[in-house]
């Protein structure tokens, strides 16, 4: 068992996850008829596109995520085009090589790529990440975004931010973060945790193929 087969139902019942309006600006921006959702995780975002009628195929690393294929953001197991639209949502902060999970999934896609995560802060917040979650890799500043879509060939339409407040104990207790090293999260992150409730922010992005 991965150490995220451990964590697959804590993530599938987050409430963090499982609704918010960047998930609606995914379905709203979304075209087509086909989805391939990447590192789907709990499988919202393959839940609410097949909820606005979308024929969707979900991806994940993890076996314990219940995806309909089991691969990694930079190796996907699809034809060139397969799919009218392809969808990450708050994970590329996991991929090793975000920069190939990109070309991938403009590779994969006949239109569409459209991409969700925390947005960068600061070196504190990233040394929290870790210490929270070894699994973190990086999140990345909307330069280095608008930067990784335009080398994969997409050209941005649109790119939103969502400021987003979450219960700092439910983060904390997803990855099994306690004792000293759940007192050290909350020390690095400072201000943006107050009152229990973690402070972050969001960037989407909808790139298409050209």
């Amino acid at each position: 068992m991965t150490i995220w087969d451990a964590r697959a139902e804590g993530y599938r019942e987050s409430v963090a996850h499982r609704e918010g309006p960047d998930l609606e600006t995914i379905a709203d921006w979304a075209e087509g008829t086909t989805a391939l959702d990447i590192a789907t995780g709990g499988g919202h975002v393959a839940r609410r596109l097949r909820e606005a009628g979308f024929d969707v195929v979900s991806c994940d690393p993890s076996p314990g995520m219940r995806p309909d294929v089991i691969c990694r953001a930079e190796d996907v197991p699809f034809a060139d085009a397969s799919f009218d639209v392809v969808v990450t949502r708050i994970a590329p902060h996991h991929f090793e090589d975000v920069r190939q999970a990109v070309r991938e999934m403009a590779r994969v896609s006949r239109n569409l790529v459209l991409v969700e995560d925390t947005l960068y802060d600061n070196e504190r917040v990233e040394e929290a990440q870790k210490l929270r979650d070894p699994s973190h890799v990086r999140m990345y500043t909307e330069t280095e975004w608008r930067g990784f879509l335009e080398e994969a060939g997409l050209k941005i339409e649109a790119v939103e931010l969502h400021k987003k407040r979450q219960p700092l104990g439910a983060w904390l207790a997803r990855t099994a973060c306690e004792g000293e090293e759940a007192a050290r999260v909350r020390e690095l992150l400072g201000d943006r945790a107050v009152d229990d409730t973690l402070i972050s922010t969001r960037i989407l992005l909808k790139g298409r193929k050209q």
